[in-house]
């Protein structure tokens, strides 16, 4: 959920947006949702010449899992805080995962076999 909040933050604001198969593009983000799907206007293909069709698009949807790369200005990029909240987000994590563990040993430690001979 960080990328998905950082990105949201970023909404109005102009990103390029390189996808696996090494189309570049660049555009206004309009919107951004869980699944890190994005949606672009006004956008400028980065090389026209090698993709013609593209010229006439204006707005366009990019399914997040054929984004190679997300290019941002870096004035928009407040390090600090994304480092703050990658720190919080691990740990909180962590915390999970033990919780887990605790669970998980506690069930595994009530089960109890029995044999008969």
């Amino acid at each position: 959920m960080l990328f998905f909040s950082f990105y949201k933050s970023l909404v109005g604001k102009e990103i390029t947006v390189e996808l696996k198969n090494d189309l570049s593009i660049t555009g206004l983000l309009q919107s951004v949702d869980q699944f890190l799907n994005i949606k672009l206007k006004d956008i400028k293909v980065n090389e026209e010449d090698k993709y013609p069709y593209m010229i006439s698009v204006k707005n366009c949807f990019i399914r997040g899992s054929v984004v190679r790369y997300v290019h941002l200005p870096a004035e928009d990029v407040d390090v600090e805080t994304l480092q703050d909240h990658s720190r919080l987000e691990a740990r909180e994590q962590k915390k999970q995962n033990k919780q887990h563990q605790e669970q998980t040993n506690q069930k595994s430690s009530n089960t109890t076999t029995t044999t008969t001979v």
